[in-house]
């Protein structure tokens, strides 16, 4: 497990760092990642995520725009298994996730402020991603879940319900996180269909 940094919170990277060991363990559960899989992480931070992924064995991408990081997260998982660990030290809005591989594996505490904007980019690429596992602010994950006829239904709903399967994991309270949001936040999981794709693509030729 990497060292930990002596380092604050950036207002404008959006951090707010998981401390809560319950909450951590019931990601990595939901995950669920084995050898065979290749993860790509957003933010990985301090590496309370990261640790648990590392040691499934998986093939591992950390994302990480915050330079402070770098260092230890290059010291504590790539420089020890290069063959299956690389850093992108990147703004994930900038990262072509074209150029990562197939049957990707997102995992991610998405920073509120770019939270939509990269749902979307990632889902421009759904065929080469297997599945989403991020943490949002809650009011998001209700709206992307939201069924017609719920007040939360909207936009947001409709795309990327049209091209994947959502499904709602689990709250989590602004307490299991340094410094505390002021909002609740969620764990959601996105599948991306190619069958719902298809049918778009098929509705498209015909109008």
């Amino acid at each position: 497990m990497p060292r930990e940094l002596a380092h604050s919170a950036r207002k404008r990277f959006g951090q707010n760092f998981l401390i809560d060991s319950r909450v951590i363990e019931a990601i990595l559960a939901s995950i669920n990642s084995s050898p065979n899989d290749s993860v790509v992480e957003i933010g990985p931070g301090h590496g309370a995520i990261t640790s648990g992924l590392y040691s499934s064995g998986c093939y591992l991408t950390l994302i990480e725009l915050d330079r402070d990081f770098v260092p230890n997260l290059l010291a504590g998982f790539v420089s020890k298994s290069p063959n299956r660990c690389r850093l992108i030290n990147q703004d994930v809005l900038k990262v072509d996730f074209g150029a990562l591989g197939t049957h990707l594996r997102i995992v991610g505490n998405l920073p509120y402020n770019v939270a939509t904007p990269l749902l979307f980019r990632l889902l421009e690429h759904g065929r080469q991603i297997r599945d989403i596992h991020v943490m949002l602010q809650k009011e998001v994950v209700n709206r992307i879940a939201a069924t017609p006829g719920n007040t939360a239904y909207g936009r947001l709903s409709v795309m990327i319900q049209a091209t994947s399967l959502v499904e709602p994991l689990f709250d989590v309270s602004p307490e299991s996180f340094t410094p505390a949001p002021k909002v609740d936040s969620g764990m959601i999981r996105i599948i991306p269909d190619g069958s719902k794709r298809a049918r778009i693509r098929c509705m498209d030729t015909l109008t």
